[in-house]
């Protein structure tokens, strides 16, 4: 299955839809709200635009593999994934922290087999992705990437810079790491626990090709994806992508205690209004 076709209005127009969602999700229960409205753009673009993926044959061996190691962030993944046909419409939110259900705060592949790796541990997700990749080189497959998501400070966990190192000596250059780099982890600032300082140029270091851009702006995040290298090439790339936790949502914007949280139906459509307007503001003024 090839990617679909979306320009940079498109895509801003799906995560702004991936955005109300969210809001209107927050109405219903408490989520991981900032983390979510953080990723939401370069979710988006993976899942609206790049990946290769097929909704009716989830285990196809041509896909892409898709590794959310920043679990918290399972809403905006789940949501995504609905936009393209994996569930039915609505689906998320009206099954959402049912008892049995597909949909709750963290991914699980027992419940829902549009996932492949449960999420939860942080610091897990890029050493799976690096064996994921090995194994798609193993099995000869000359197409398909490994993608995973990771937060800024999952990057302080030993285990992710083992893989970081393995990535390079296998020349896993079918492997691409984003990091959600928001500065804010779920107790407050990152500067006032383990200082991770230039994330960048540590993956430089370790041998990476690396790309650090604003992970909130559609038009450069399409515009580094669609400069990936080739799956077969020998250098991994990691695209440290600065954002805002709760982008879009003022109050929430860059607010640590907004790391999970709870709406009122009003706000939620206050937020949706403003959310529109500001989407058509910024379009008329482009074109």
């Amino acid at each position: 299955m090839m990617r679909k076709t979306k320009n940079v209005r498109e895509l801003e127009k799906a995560a702004l839809e991936i955005r109300e969602s969210l809001l209107k999700l927050a109405v219903k229960e408490i989520i991981h709200i900032g983390s979510d409205l953080s990723v939401a753009d370069i979710m988006t673009a993976l899942w609206q635009y790049q990946m290769q993926y097929d909704p009716g044959d989830p285990k196809w061996e041509g896909r892409d593999r898709f590794v959310l190691s920043k679990g918290h962030a399972y809403e905006t993944m789940a949501l995504n994934q609905e936009a393209i046909g994996c569930f039915k419409e609505n689906e998320v939110f009206s099954h959402y922290m049912q008892d049995g259900g597909r949909f709750a705060m963290h991914a699980c592949d027992l419940v829902n087999h549009f996932v492949d790796v449960p999420s939860g541990s942080l610091g897990h997700g890029l050493p799976i992705a690096c064996g994921m990749a090995v194994g798609l080189r193993l099995k000869g497959n000359q197409t398909s990437r490994v993608y995973v998501i990771m937060g800024d400070g999952e990057q302080t966990e030993g285990s992710v810079w083992e893989a970081a190192m393995n990535a390079v000596f296998h020349k896993l250059g079918n492997l691409v790491a984003v990091i959600d780099n928001n500065g804010l982890a779920g107790d407050g600032p990152l500067e006032d626990a383990t200082s991770l300082r230039d994330i960048a140029g540590k993956y430089r270091e370790f041998g990476w090709m690396v790309e650090e851009f604003d992970g909130n702006d559609m038009a450069k995040i399409k515009m580094h994806l669609d400069c990936l290298p080739d799956p077969m090439s020998e250098k991994p790339t990691a695209f440290i992508c600065h954002t805002i936790k709760g982008k879009g949502v003022t109050f929430m914007e860059n607010q640590g205690r907004w790391h999970t949280g709870k709406i009122s139906q009003e706000q939620c459509d206050e937020l949706i209004i403003r959310l529109n307007e500001e989407y058509e503001k910024r379009w008329s003024l482009i074109v």
